[in-house]
């Protein structure tokens, strides 16, 4: 099983992408690590999950206008691979 998976979403308020991961204590600490991409990110929320088959809960964050969300999803999974070999 993966530790993690994301997915972009978008929506006329704003671009985000959900980031799950399989194991949910990590939440508070992947959330903390990944504020470091404050250049295009606004913020990071922790938020309950409603979809079928899904974790529980999921980090949100929510992408600057100006920012690449492509170039920051993959700059993001770079990142937790990276966090996950270390762990």
């Amino acid at each position: 099983m993966q530790p993690f998976r994301s997915e972009i979403r978008n929506s006329p308020s704003a671009q985000t992408i959900k980031v799950f991961l399989s194991d949910e204590t990590l939440d508070k600490p992947i959330k903390k690590h990944l504020e470091g991409f404050d250049d295009a990110i606004d913020f990071i929320e922790i938020r309950e999950s409603v979809e079928r088959n899904r974790a529980d809960e999921h980090l949100t964050v929510f992408v600057k206008e100006d920012a690449n969300i492509g170039a920051l999803q993959a700059a993001i999974e770079e990142e937790l691979h990276a966090y996950f070999k270390m762990e």
